[in-house]
């Protein structure tokens, strides 16, 4: 563990990271009492306009479990401790685009995929990321042709 504050980079550095090397983030595969699977339909690059699962990069000097903490503070409203996940693996995921919506350069993103369980009710969503929200049968996460391929690979 380091002493060190974690380090959210400036635009600048982001992309130089991001041209130069892959991100490492974590995924929340959120779940309710009806077992289903909580997405948003994001409104940045990668994946802008596609339904995801909530997440977020891992910034330097930050260990896991504080990322953890952070993240879901971020994308769901609410901190939860590390232990109340469930590890499901890591996912390798390659974007054509980046954040910055510049030419030349693609994402490589290094996903750590958690589940949780969470009431809806806890929940108190940002519009930071995602424009909307829904809850979504695994089935439906299938199916769905707006859902990405990316988050349609936690569920096979």
């Amino acid at each position: 563990m380091t002493n060190e504050k974690p380090v959210k980079l400036n635009h600048g550095d982001l992309i130089q990271v991001v041209k130069n090397a892959p991100l490492v983030s974590i995924d929340l595969i959120v779940t309710n009492n009806r077992n289903e699977i909580l997405l948003g339909l994001r409104k940045n690059e990668p994946a802008k306009d596609y339904w995801f699962v909530p997440g977020g990069r891992i910034l330097k000097n930050e260990c896991i479990a504080h990322a953890f903490k952070r993240i879901t503070k971020e994308e769901l409203g609410i901190e939860m401790a590390y232990e109340q996940a469930e590890f499901l693996g890591v996912f390798e995921h390659f974007y054509q685009s980046n954040f910055a919506q510049e030419e030349g350069f693609t994402t490589h993103y290094v996903a750590l995929a958690h589940q949780i369980n969470i009431s809806e009710n806890s929940l108190q969503l940002p519009k930071t990321q995602h424009q909307e929200y829904k809850w979504l049968s695994k089935d439906s996460v299938s199916r769905e042709e707006k859902v990405h391929p990316y988050t349609k690979a936690y569920f096979k």
